[in-house]
This record gives structure tokens, sequence and C-alpha cells, in this order.
């Protein structure tokens, strides 16, 4: 019995030593950026429709992801996300170019509305790279033509990526890192922007 003690005891008070630490609150971030500048007084006529935005592999995580200078990535425990990243950047778009005024309306998935043109994208970076001293942010896009029922042409194919320098204070805190990527998000998608504006 008392050998059966000694062998609970150490699971016992290492159990009591998690349960003393203290809880802490993670911080959320949306991952938003809002386009400058006012909407264009007079809107396109065309429609667009927005689909689901992909994330490519890695991009999963609500969690702040930060690219070490040897290479790894590492992610912030108590920092995330409001919304899992690619489904943040696909409603980021649609605001976007809802208020960029170059469509007669931007439409998301499941409507039932004439549809022009269709915009299929991907999210394919967003972290913070140390080495570099930048928030990086991607993203992959086509643009598709309606031809006919359930018929579509690619009319166009984008490939943006924007870096927004970060403040030198290491360890860099999450705001600042919420911040850049949002800054750099906020760039890929004014370019995006001015790609898709040829189609519009």
């Amino acid at each position: 019995m008392l050998r059966r003690m000694l062998l609970v005891a150490p699971v016992v008070l290492g159990g009591c030593a998690v349960l003393n630490q203290p809880y802490v609150e993670p911080r959320r971030y949306p991952l938003l950026p809002r386009r400058p500048g006012q909407r264009a007084g007079r809107a396109g006529r065309k429609t667009l429709l927005v689909r689901s935005t992909g994330a490519a592999p890695g991009l999963e995580s609500r969690l702040l992801p930060t690219l070490q200078p040897n290479g790894t990535m590492s992610v912030e425990y108590y920092a995330e996300w409001t919304a899992p990243p690619a489904g943040a950047a696909e409603e980021a778009l649609r605001t976007w170019l809802i208020d960029s005024g170059l469509f007669s309306a931007v439409l998301a998935p499941g409507t039932r509305g004439p549809v022009d043109l269709l915009l299929e994208s991907q999210l394919v970076a967003l972290h913070i790279d140390l080495a570099r001293g930048v928030a990086v942010a991607s993203m992959s896009a086509v643009v598709m033509r309606e031809t006919g029922q359930f018929g579509t042409q690619v009319v166009g194919q984008i490939s943006e990526t924007a870096t927004v320098p970060v403040p030198p204070d290491r360890p860099l805190g999450p705001d600042a890192q919420a911040a850049g990527m949002v800054a750099a998000l906020g760039a890929v998608l004014a370019k995006i922007e001015a790609r898709i504006a040829r189609h519009a």
C-alpha cells in the first residue's frame, strides 16, 4: 500500500501544478482590412460571384504564425484570429470589392442572382517573417466568365504578394503581429482589385 501511495503522489502533485497555473485569456483579432478612400460614385454593370477562399497547407489554424530566422514556424498560443484566416480573407475580399464600386453587385455562394464573373481564390501565405522584419500576405485567384448554362471560361489568373514592415521590437507582441498581417492582406487586396478592374 505504501509503495502504491508513493507512485501515485508525483502524479497528483503534478496535476496540482497544472491546475494552479493562472488562466491566460487569449487575444483575438479580426482579419478585416478596410479599403482606403471612398467608394466609386457609379457602380459597374457586371455582377461578380466571390466563391469560398481556400487555405494553403498550414493556414487552417487561427493562431498567429511567425517564421523564425532558422526557418521554423511558431505560433502565438494566446493570440488568434476571430475566424479561420481563409474564411476571414474571403469576407475581407468580398467587402473590399463591394466598397470598390467596380461591380453592380458582389455576390456570395448560394445566390440565385445572375452572375457575369466568378472569382475563385486561395490564401497562400499569412505570417510574420522575423528575419526580414516584415508581415507577409499572399493570395492567388482565377477570374472566370459565365459562358452559358453551367459553362465557364477563364479570363484571368492573379497571384499577388505584399509585405509590410513590422516594429523592430523583439519579442514582437501579438498586437503588432496582427496589425502587420492585416495591413499586408489589405495591400494584397488592393493589388487584386487593380488586376480585376480590367474585367469589370
